[in-house]
């Protein structure tokens, strides 16, 4: 089995800048784990709070190698049919009415019941073949000429039962199809698992994996994010915009904002054209970043003081030199 497990990268330095130049700016703990990952060819279990960029991690990855992203979306009640492969029942029906003129011809010169049964199963292997297969995101991981980047995403939504079939699967790297026999990967594809710890997953699936808990990054980290993902921005608004956010997150919050909803704040406050935290500037873009009315209706009861603080925070000698 050929592999896309190359020595891409010389150093985990040199993979951290590569993640940049796809705008994905990564921790020293994230840059580590992935070229560990990578140059151990282990699957990658990325854990942590949902927009912390776990799927854009993989997204990322499969920029900088080149190759496509096959992602699968867990849920419950996610089975092999809808991860592997379904059988397009449909269109063999049709072409068994369109082959109906057909079966006279097939049958001539049979004598018998047994000798015409034995004419039909000579045949019947052509409706069970990869024409008639409606391929799902395992059996198109496996069928890449040039390898992929298979994202199992928010694994920890699927049930036990599931997570058992798919520890079998990145085991070895192939399936069983009845039908067809077993089919084998072309190129060993590039995994990552992601898990927003809804369920707590299988000593199995950890025993197989790397893991990575990816959580709310520090103000400097942030920082750098934003002048990434939201170019046009001045460095005293996201100094303030950091620092209003890193205080929001120390709240008593039913959901924390994350760093997508980080990143969305920035863009709305480059299109108010913003160039400092105001109250009502604030107050009015709550929603962006906030989620639920009573997230809001605590932080708007706060709003004072949190503004006081991320203007202290941000002009620290320590946030402009950072």
């Amino acid at each position: 089995m050929k592999t896309l497990h190359q020595p891409h990268f010389d150093s985990i330095d040199g993979l951290a800048q590569r993640l940049a130049a796809v705008d994905y700016i990564a921790s020293r703990e994230i840059a580590t784990t992935v070229y560990l990952g990578f140059n151990l060819e282990k699957p990658i279990l990325v854990e942590g709070p949902a927009g912390v960029g776990k799927t854009e991690l993989a997204k990322g990855m499969a920029e900088i190698l080149d190759v496509p992203l096959i992602r699968m979306q867990c849920y419950e009640g996610l089975d092999e049919s809808k991860a592997l492969y379904e059988w397009k029942y449909g269109k063999q029906l049709l072409y068994t009415q369109l082959l109906k003129d057909k079966l006279g011809e097939m049958m001539q010169g049979a004598v018998g019941l047994a000798a015409s049964i034995e004419r039909l199963h000579a045949h019947d292997d052509l409706f069970f073949s990869e024409h008639f297969l409606e391929p799902r995101p395992l059996y198109q991981a496996l069928h890449q000429e040039r390898g992929c980047v298979l994202l199992v995403d928010e694994v920890d939504k699927s049930d036990p039962e599931f997570e058992a079939f798919l520890l079998e699967v990145l085991s070895d790297f192939q399936i069983s199809v009845p039908e067809l026999g077993t089919i084998k990967a072309k190129v060993k594809p590039i995994v990552f698992l992601t898990s927003n710890n809804t369920r707590e997953m299988s000593d199995a699936l950890k025993r197989r994996c790397l893991h990575l808990h990816i959580p709310f990054p520090e103000a400097k980290l942030e920082r750098r994010i934003l002048e990434r993902r939201v170019p046009g921005l001045s460095a005293t608004l996201n100094r303030e915009l950091v620092a209003f956010i890193q205080a929001v997150r120390q709240m008593d919050l039913k959901k924390q904002p994350s760093v997508s909803e980080s990143i969305d704040w920035a863009k709305t406050l480059l299109l108010l054209n913003a160039e400092h935290l105001s109250l009502d500037l604030v107050k009015g873009t709550l929603n962006v970043f906030l989620k639920f009315e009573q997230d809001i209706a605590s932080a708007s009861e706060q709003l004072p003081a949190l503004l006081q603080q991320a203007r202290k925070d941000a002009e620290s000698p320590r946030a402009s030199h950072a």
